[in-house]
């Protein structure tokens, strides 16, 4: 029988299989825009390690090994900004990225009262709004980080009380 993911937050010693993974989930992004210089690939471990102390890092384990993660961090003004959410190439289209985004925002109202959640992906990365429209979030607006532009999207903190 086969081990099952979980769910869990992240801690101290998941930090470098954080970075190993993102730099490897992101590469596909990079690609799709033409640019190896986007933020999840020149992230440090020192800035790593800052987002995990500050706010909500969660991982998803499969054993041993951390297969998936997404942190958020909530503003002054109860905003929910969540990012990276990214999962190992070999464990996509099987859910566990709506499965870590679901413990994320559940986190994020639990423990940090979060209001509302907002996210954003690159206007090209489809499966990335798909995955964030069937989770409830709408578009409401764009942004340009140097050639890539952005969608933002948002929604309602009560929406994830509805669907949880």
């Amino acid at each position: 029988m086969g081990m099952s993911v979980t769910i869990s937050a992240a801690d101290e010693r998941d930090v470098e299989q954080i970075l190993k993974l993102q730099y490897l989930c992101f590469q596909t992004e990079a690609a799709l825009y033409g640019d190896y210089r986007i933020e999840p690939l020149v992230q440090t471990l020192e800035d790593l390690r800052t987002e995990l102390a500050q706010g909500c890092v969660m991982v998803a384990r499969l054993g041993d090994e951390v297969v998936g993660s997404v942190r958020g961090r909530v503003d002054s003004e109860g905003t929910a900004r969540i990012g990276r959410l990214c999962v190992h190439p070999r464990l996509q289209g099987h859910g566990l990225g709506g499965r870590l985004l679901a413990a994320v925002e559940s986190r994020l109202t639990a423990e940090y009262a979060a209001k509302r959640y907002h996210l954003v992906t690159g206007s090209r990365s489809e499966g990335n709004l798909r995955l964030y429209r069937r989770s409830g979030y709408a578009p409401v607006g764009t942004e340009r980080d140097r050639q890539v532009t952005l969608v933002a999207l948002q929604k309602d903190a009560a929406e994830y009380a509805k669907s949880a």
